[in-house]
């Protein structure tokens, strides 16, 4: 390996020899700079001899830019523009790459590359933006809402479409109607005043008196936020809907576009923040919850030649009005839905055309979640046909499913599928109608990119193990999986312009992530570049967890990290850490964005304890089935596999089982509660940070696909909502929530603690974080809360 710069020895030589053992929770909770500051940021210079990156090896309050070459692999230091200045220009290039467009302060410029000229093509005071070439060289571009067309040769330029913003006068024709959003606002607020009801006293008390006396509700609503040349356009009104994804196809026949109307009716949360520079508590406008209504969006195609629009109808998808399994448990609703059988709401993407413009293909996805669609766009009348359907009951997802298609050629695009249970990658030839799968396994394709040559993927993949990714090349027919990286653990890779080169971002359990560099050939070897640990950290011993795996009750292989203890208190206590998210992986061999829970378990082993962390059912890397396996029961097999990880821990680690507690944080919190609550046998004490208590208390886009929505699947909420199992809580808990938390809100865990006092528990306690959000950022924070935490299991585990 070649040598580091002066700068990074000179570091070296100088950095703190303070020695970290033993461990403390003051020690590991200060301010992260103490660990060292890993790189991050990579960008490629044009020409693929540099990479750029944002560092602070020196501790300081504020990261620099440094660079390294791929010659000689030294780190120095640089100016801040000088990325800018050499970076990569995205060109939109004509169909045989000899010219490109390019946006400079609101102005179009042409590139020729074999005169090497650039023209300027625009002045105006307005912004133009969106150039692109059309097949016939033509340039297209849009300025304001609306599209011109101009000839190169001819220098001829005319304006395509006259969107005008508001409604017609009367008379004048209006846009096409298409789909309007339906307000289930009243009925999400009656099911959320009936369940409120129903859980509190207090409610009721105040109710009977006349009227709640704490305080009145204030709605918020939601709304959304030229004319051209004398010529003889027809005006295409906007109204108030927001316009995105205008796209012009290739032969300049077509211009398609959506519409997006905002919901409305919606109660915006509120997020009270006591402390403040001004004395006076502020409000923080915060978000809606599950089950309020949804923006919608309509597609539409303009014929250029024909000067007609049309929406195109979403009712002629396949399985539009296909409903849920999950109805069928409520035969009233399933009879009325069935009744009305209405078209589900759906969203189509932009429209997506190949490169001569003679095929067209559109995304689709329900409002639901259930399906995903890809179609086939007929522009001249609207007609869509089916390509593929993805259905799941329970929700559409996985690594780069649900996202649009990308075109290989002009016959062909690559999209991806979990239709085998994992996330694979596909193709599909538009001509022939062949749909050719080209990876498989029981393991994840997670990222894919497309080289220049369009001859070969780059595929991100954790083939080996689901607890390492490594980077990979495959033929785009098809073929071997040439494995390129070899270190074992993480691999982020970001690929040189020239894709000569790698810059990966690496690191192991116990070692932060670092820069290497490596040439983009198969068993090459990587370079470490960086070095980022203090001495400090390094001076501690940081453990390598087993990594390890069980059957869980139902058969399934759960992954799990355990820390063991080197001397186990005579008690032999074990500490189980959840993780938050959900949808999330940390049991792997590379270093965890749980840094200070690693840090934390490890001094829990120092001091006695063994831990075990699980990536328990619904957690990611491990296939569609994993995924979906808290499907209207959270808090059931994700909590189940922490029982049985304890189990595991009893039979091969020699725990005792009636010392055993659990912490995490935001659904770890939400795991910790039902937890104590539902497992009190097998979990003594426990800490919940920055809970979840009432799923229907939580946002939309991530709780409906998982319970779907209260008043449509109540039977969902209810078993997965720790406040309705409050009455069980048998063993010690601590809470502890930030007070401006705007994901997970402070009223989440003051809504539990009024159900604690009115069942007359005394066995818990709740400590609050007055300038905290979600995520934790000052180290006086942290620092108390894992005291607490700390001092929770020493005084009840070791009993």
């Amino acid at each position: 390996m070649k040598k580091l710069s002066f700068l990074l020895l000179l570091f070296g030589a100088t950095a703190s020899a303070q020695q970290l053992a033993p461990l403390t929770v003051q020690k590991i909770m200060r301010d992260p700079k103490w660990m060292g500051t890993s790189p991050e940021g990579y960008r490629w210079s044009a020409d693929s001899k540099t990479i750029y990156f944002n560092w602070n090896p020196e501790g300081k309050d504020k990261a620099g830019l440094y660079k390294v070459s791929v010659t000689d692999q030294k780190v120095n230091k640089t100016e801040t523009d000088e990325p800018e200045n050499n970076a990569p220009i995205n060109y939109a290039y004509n169909i045989n790459k000899t010219m490109g467009l390019l946006e400079k302060s609101g102005d179009i410029y042409l590139t020729n590359f074999k005169s090497k000229k650039e023209i300027r093509l625009t002045n105006t005071l307005e912004r133009e933006s969106n150039a692109k070439f059309l097949y016939n060289n033509d340039v297209v571009y849009q300025r304001a809402d609306n599209v011109y067309q101009l000839n190169l040769s001819t220098g001829e330029l005319k304006q395509l479409t006259n969107f005008v913003k508001g409604k017609p006068d009367a008379g004048n024709a209006a846009r096409p109607t298409g789909g309007r959003i339906q307000s289930n606002t009243s009925v999400q607020d009656t099911w959320l005043r009936n369940d409120q009801t129903a859980l509190f006293d207090i409610i009721k008390k105040r109710n009977a008196e006349g009227g709640n006396r704490m305080g009145g509700t204030r709605r918020f609503g939601m709304q959304a936020g030229g004319s051209g040349p004398a010529r003889t356009i027809k005006p295409i009104y906007l109204d108030e809907d927001f316009m995105a994804g205008l796209t012009v196809s290739p032969d300049g026949k077509y211009i398609s576009y959506r519409l997006i109307k905002q919901a409305t009716g919606n109660k915006n949360t509120i997020v009270p923040n006591y402390v403040t520079s001004s004395g006076y508590t502020e409000d923080i406008n915060g978000r809606t919850k599950v089950g309020e209504s949804l923006s919608t969006s309509i597609t539409y195609v303009f014929d250029i030649n024909k000067d007609s629009l049309y929406a195109v109808n979403v009712s002629q998808i396949p399985g539009i009005k296909d409903l849920p399994d999950y109805v069928k448990d409520y035969p009233k609703q399933l009879e009325e839905r069935t009744k009305k059988n209405e078209d589900r709401k759906v969203n189509l993407n932009v429209v997506n055309w190949n490169e001569s413009g003679s095929f067209a293909v559109v995304t689709g996805r329900s409002q639901d979640n259930k399906d995903f669609w890809i179609l086939k766009l007929d522009p001249a009348t609207g007609t869509l046909s089916l390509i593929d359907r993805q259905r799941d009951e329970a929700w559409i997802g996985g690594p780069g499913i649900g996202r649009d298609v990308k075109w290989i050629d002009n016959d062909k695009f690559y999209f991806q599928s979990e239709a085998t249970g994992y996330a694979h990658l596909y193709t599909y030839n538009v001509q022939t109608g062949e749909k050719k799968q080209l990876t498989s396994g029981k393991w994840e394709v997670q990222q894919v990119q497309l080289a220049k040559d369009k001859k070969t993927f780059y595929i991100s993949a954790n083939k080996e193990h689901p607890g390492i990714t490594h980077f990979y090349k495959l033929a785009v027919n098809g073929g071997d999986l040439v494995q390129i990286t070899t270190m074992k653990g993480g691999n982020e890779v970001t690929l040189s312009p020239d894709e000569k080169w790698l810059a990966i971002n690496y690191s192991y359990m116990d070692k932060p992530w670092e820069l290497y560099i490596q040439a983009n050939q198969p068993n090459a070897k990587a370079v470490k570049i960086t070095k980022s640990t203090t001495a400090e950290f390094d001076s501690y011993q940081w453990r390598q967890p087993d990594l390890v795996s069980f059957k869980n009750r139902y058969g399934d292989d759960v992954y799990a990290r355990v820390y063991p203890a080197k001397n186990p208190h005579p008690n032999k206590p074990a500490v189980v850490f959840v993780h938050g998210a959900g949808y999330l992986q940390n049991v792997h061999y590379w270093w965890s964005q749980y840094f200070r829970e690693y840090m934390f378990n490890n001094l829990l082993a120092d001091n006695g304890y063994t831990v075990i962390d699980i990536d328990y059912t619904a957690s990611s890397g491990y296939g569609r089935n994993h995924r979906t396996g808290i499907y209207r029961h959270m808090g059931g097999k994700d909590l189940t596999d922490q029982v049985d990880g304890v189990k595991m821990l009893v039979e091969k680690y020699g725990v005792n089982p009636k010392n055993v507690g659990l912490y995490g944080g935001s659904y770890g919190g939400f795991i910790t509660l039902m937890g104590l609550f539902k497992e009190p046998e097998v979990f003594k004490a426990g800490a919940a940070l920055r809970s979840v208590t009432d799923w229907a208390h939580y946002n939309h886009g991530y709780t409906s696909n998982i319970l779907n929505e209260p008043f449509n699947d109540p039977n969902a909420y209810k078993i997965s909502s720790p406040i309705y199992f409050a009455d069980q809580l048998k063993g010690d808990l601590v809470m502890l929530h930030g007070m401006v938390d705007v994901n997970v809100h402070f009223q989440d865990i003051v809504r539990l603690t009024q159900r604690f006092i009115e069942l007359g528990k005394d066995n818990w306690e709740l400590a609050v974080y007055p300038v905290e959000d979600h995520g934790f950022v000052e180290p006086s924070s942290w620092t108390d809360e894992y005291k607490r935490i700390f001092k929770l299991f020493e005084t009840t585990l070791k009993k």
